[in-house]
């Protein structure tokens, strides 16, 4: 058997691959045509002019539902794992799966609005995105802690804080930043008033969205234990 058919680790697997593709591609594709700066573009730049606006609302799209396919699964395997062993607990491993959905949604709406045409919405996506996905992997790096040593190693528990602080700090000025850049535009100069805070957005902006893709990676070997199975009852017959 090959080691992505192994449980469900097929599942961050494909979210890792597909979300570093949504970034990175898009990226490249506006780079070659000019619509975005080489250093630090925002990533909703990179989506904002068509082709790549078609390109980066599809895969941000599909990223979103699978994003949220990995984290249903992941709260799935928790709720079962503590009938067994306990240690978790169910309103934590709920309140994680809240704001997994919240991200989800919120990654739907910069997907679906561009933010050169509905900038007050994309920003508002992408403000809920990049908050519940930090309040996403904080609970379950608190989670994967608390069900040590079931689910996963000691190590990857400090891997997972390591993504979490790192997120952490980031998404402050990614957010504080954004509100006090004041022009909505894709090509910046070093001289442009709110320079400076557009780069330290941007660049922050990044390095959140990576930290997210890096710890899902985590998830990967985890997945292998479990599968999930849907149970179809049809009404007439109970």
């Amino acid at each position: 058997m090959f080691w992505f058919r192994e449980g469900l680790c097929c599942l961050p697997t494909f979210l890792v691959v597909w979300s570093s593709s949504t970034f990175i591609v898009n990226y490249v594709i506006a780079l070659f045509r000019g619509d975005v700066d080489v250093v630090f573009p925002y990533i909703s730049d990179t989506g904002a002019s068509p082709p790549e606006s078609c390109i980066f609302g599809l895969m941000s799209t599909i990223t979103a539902f699978a994003g949220f396919a990995t984290m249903f699964a992941r709260y799935k395997f928790l709720e079962r794992l503590n009938e067994i062993t306990g240690g978790v607990s169910p309103a934590l491993n709920k309140a994680a799966l809240f704001f997994a959905i919240t991200s989800c949604a919120g990654m739907c709406v910069v997907a679906t609005f561009q933010e050169t045409e509905l900038t007050i919405v994309h920003d508002i996506g992408a403000f809920v995105f990049f908050l519940s996905g930090v309040i996403y992997i904080i609970l379950q790096t608190i989670i994967s802690h608390k069900a040590h040593p079931y689910g996963t190693s000691k190590r990857v528990c400090y891997i997972r804080t390591i993504f979490a602080v790192v997120a952490f700090l980031a998404v402050f000025p990614t957010i504080i930043c954004a509100f006090l850049v004041k022009a909505t535009k894709l090509h910046w100069n070093p001289e442009d008033k709110d320079y400076p805070f557009h780069l330290a957005s941007a660049v922050s902006e990044w390095i959140v969205a990576f930290t997210f893709v890096f710890f899902f990676f985590t998830y990967i070997q985890e997945f292998k234990q479990f599968t999930l199975k849907v149970k179809v009852e049809l009404l007439e017959f109970t």
